[in-house]
């Protein structure tokens, strides 16, 4: 087990490049979780912690393609059709206790293994069928509908990759080549704060003037969970830098990465900013990027510390752009990059440079069948509805001042994310 190094995030002050923070991430942020070996079918959204090779090869045999007759290719007549005798019956399961013999057509079903011998399979639909005979027309070529032993993996090969995240057609890839357990990282221990006098928790039945429902930390929460983390809802701190120091210092010795929403901006009463500059183990990063400018980023007693901007929209767009990539390096995951797809933008815009902007947006179809990508219309960093009306960001460079119809953007959909 290694550690997330104490000066991970040890740069200079200043409005800094997304890129540049994204590149400082990967090349300093470590696994940090252990080992466990766990049953295959219960490994979906777990994290390999070593290579997997196949003992067998797939398929383990020679079989048909589809259901028709097996025959040798040098009985078969170029130029015009072959009449063959029906000397015997294969499906799947049930293989052949014999060579196949030159001269003789096998009826044979979908999946059932080729003897020794038969070297093409003839599909049904081709085939006329005359009492104990079959007709094949001219044409057919050698290896037509036979699939080769080890033509998807071959036995020694690597299949599964530490650092892979298992989906559905990974652990059945394992399946296939007779794997029931699996090494994983243990999840990744996320404990989760808000913070704000004005928050309350939503099972608060009277919201008081000038309280608002907390957000944040449901949200946190299910995006973290989503990655893969297992969550401590440590609840609300207030805006007092005697309690943020004491729960934070105290939640460290049992979470691996500390996640908190609110107080990292500049102003007297962004408490966990001040806070963690006293106990000298933040950076506190200002990011060239919109929404989600104030981030910070640090440790506590060795535990790697994300401080999250306060509004709904900055906060979920901070977690899924930056702080994803970091939290998937510590579960060991180790293909952390999202996919950016070129779109024409169904919309105009102005807009003043300086920062990337990540717009939300939907896709649809054009008549030529091209993707068109349009933005809601309130972009507001705590209009949280943007979220749930859109599928995913419309990146826009932050040198670019207009944009109109046409116009070719990257769209990041939200499942590239989570």
């Amino acid at each position: 087990m290694t550690t997330i190094k104490d000066d991970c995030f040890n740069v200079a002050d200043g409005l800094m490049e997304l890129s540049d923070a994204l590149a400082l991430i990967k090349s300093r942020t470590n696994n940090v979780c252990g080992v466990e070996e766990i049953q295959l079918r219960d490994s979906l959204g777990r994290t390999l912690a070593e290579d997997i090779k196949s003992s067998v090869n797939v398929p383990p045999h020679n079989n048909s393609a589809m259901d028709g007759y097996a025959v040798f290719s040098s009985d078969l007549n170029a130029k015009e059709p072959t009449r063959l005798p029906v000397t015997g019956r294969i499906a799947a399961g049930h293989p052949l206790e014999r060579d196949g013999t030159p001269g003789e057509a096998l009826r044979i079903f979908t999946g059932a293994p080729l003897p020794p011998g038969p070297d093409t399979v003839v599909m049904q639909e081709n085939v006329t069928v005359d009492g104990d005979f079959a007709v094949f027309p001219a044409g057919a070529k050698p290896g037509d509908n036979c699939r080769k032993m080890g033509e998807d993996i071959k036995s020694g090969n690597i299949i599964l990759h530490q650092g892979q995240l298992l989906r559905a057609q990974e652990i059945g890839l394992g399946a296939a080549v007779g794997q029931t357990t699996a090494k994983v990282y243990k999840r990744l221990r996320a404990g989760v704060f808000s913070t704000g006098d004005e928050i309350v928790d939503a099972s608060t039945k009277s919201l008081k003037p000038g309280f608002v429902y907390d957000a944040n930390r449901a949200s946190v929460i299910a995006l973290l969970e989503s990655l893969g983390c297992h969550v401590t809802d440590l609840g609300i701190l207030p805006d007092d830098k005697k309690t943020i120091r004491r729960e934070l210092k105290k939640a460290a010795g049992n979470n691996d990465v500390l996640i908190t929403s609110g107080g990292v901006s500049v102003g007297d009463e962004d408490h966990v900013t001040n806070t963690l500059k006293d106990m000298g183990s933040l950076h506190f990063w200002r990011l060239k990027v919109k929404p989600g400018k104030p981030v910070a980023l640090g440790t506590i007693d060795g535990t790697a510390f994300v401080g999250l901007p306060g509004n709904p929209v900055s906060a979920m767009v901070t977690l899924m752009m930056v702080a994803r990539p970091m939290i998937l390096l510590m579960s060991g995951r180790k293909n952390i990059d999202v996919a950016r797809y070129s779109v024409k933008a169904d919309f105009s815009l102005e807009r003043q440079p300086g920062r990337l902007e990540w717009m939300r947006g939907n896709l649809k179809i054009d008549n030529d069948g091209m993707a068109l990508v349009s933005v809601f219309p309130s972009q507001g960093s705590g209009i949280l509805s943007s979220m749930v009306a859109a599928t995913g960001f419309v990146e826009i460079p932050a040198d670019t001042t207009h944009i109109k119809e046409g116009d070719v953007l990257s769209f990041i959909p939200f499942n590239e994310a989570f």
